[in-house]
């Protein structure tokens, strides 16, 4: 999961509710810097697996001092945006279309080329969001440590885990069932205080069903990168040097696949959003801003 160096929001940031088709979501709205040379677009920031919108606290600031307004969004069933306790509605067609819906709402508040970028599970949401069909508002698509079908052997053991046992507990013996795994030497860095508070809360907000289902698809998502590739969308391949979820020689073929633009982060692992916000930032900007938005090469 990714980990934010700070829950503070930056300047002319709000949280809010994004209303849409399908529902109310909450949101980041970092709205571009005052300062910012000109206005260059909206970005729409999709978490991933376990996630929150508050996995891009750390790149509101630079990408709005960049010209861009960014909304970072809590999934249905994620942390403060809620959801039903059904495994149904979170099949990927549900996500999907909630991505499309913010897409819309996004795009008939106007602001420019509309890029919409998923870490994680959120890229596979993203991708078929895209495939979807019908009317697309989107300029770019970014998938960020997302990688082309289900996640690595190693990792589907660990989400296998919560799939046989979650049914079985409430949200907060579950947490201190997977803080325990995390507990081995060298699994995570010390957490402090406020992290790990917040990751806490974050945990028991979010709705069984939702990790269930999201988990499942983890384990199932299908190869559907020539699907994707024949999308005239320009499109971006970002990750770290280091990926647990899908080893990063995959994620390079696949970028190669799509005829991508691909950006690795030195020194990230599987969230350079949280890990190398400011390197993350400057390439997504440099994407979006030109240099990837008129061509997916």
């Amino acid at each position: 999961m990714s980990r934010p160096t700070s829950l503070d929001l930056p300047e002319h940031t709000a949280a809010r509710r994004l209303d849409t088709s399908r529902g109310s979501f909450a949101v980041l709205d970092a709205a571009p810097a005052p300062d910012a040379p000109a206005r260059q677009g909206t970005a729409l920031l999709v978490p991933g697996f376990t996630g929150s919108k508050e996995d891009f606290l750390d790149l509101l600031a630079p990408l709005s001092a960049a010209g861009f307004r960014v909304v970072a969004v809590d999934g249905r069933g994620q942390h403060e945006s809620g959801g039903p306790r059904d495994e149904a509605a979170y099949a990927q067609r549900e996500l999907a279309a909630d991505v499309s819906a913010q897409g819309a709402a996004l795009a008939a508040e106007g602001g420019g080329p509309l890029h919409v970028l998923g870490h994680s599970l959120g890229g596979h949401i993203v991708r078929a969001a895209v495939l979807a069909g019908g009317p697309q508002p989107w300029a770019s698509v970014t998938l960020m440590s997302s990688g082309p079908a289900e996640v690595d052997e190693a990792q589907q053991i660990r989400t296998q885990l919560l799939i046989d046992h979650l049914p079985t507990m409430d949200m907060e013996t579950a947490w201190r069932a997977m803080r325990a795994l995390d507990a081995d030497p060298g699994a995570d860095p010390v957490t402090p205080d406020w992290l790990e508070d917040f990751l806490h809360r974050r945990w028991v907000n979010t709705v069984p069903a939702q990790l269930i289902a999201t988990a499942r698809q983890l384990m199932t998502e299908p190869d559907r990168v020539a699907e994707l590739a024949a999308v005239p969308l320009p499109k971006l391949v970002l990750s770290g040097e280091v990926d647990y979820a899908w080893p990063v020689p995959l994620l390079d073929a696949m970028a190669e696949r799509l005829g991508a633009r691909r950006v690795v982060i030195k020194g990230a692992e599987h969230s350079p959003n949280a890990e190398r916000p400011a390197e993350t930032a400057a390439a997504l900007v440099a994407f979006w801003a030109g240099e990837g938005a008129t061509s997916s090469k």
